[in-house]
């Protein structure tokens, strides 16, 4: 899983596979889902980010996944 914030755009995504998705499915309020056609779920994207989640809470799990990732490595 990566998780990357563009401040630019105030959009988050949340990366959870490396396979492409097929199509993305617009869910509720400025959220996205990407998804294969066999209908599992690679990715979300979230819009207005920081109206929904604190910024700073993201950048720290994203730290912390790289480093679960790099232990586990």
């Amino acid at each position: 899983m990566k998780i990357s914030y563009d401040s630019q755009a105030d959009t988050a995504y949340i990366q959870l596979s490396d396979v492409e998705p097929d199509f993305a499915e617009e869910g509720p309020e400025g959220i996205t889902f990407d998804m294969t056609e066999d209908g599992r779920l690679m990715g979300i994207e979230i819009l207005d980010a920081s109206k929904k989640f604190p910024i700073d809470t993201l950048n720290k799990f994203e730290r912390e996944m790289e480093v679960e990732e790099l232990e586990e490595a």
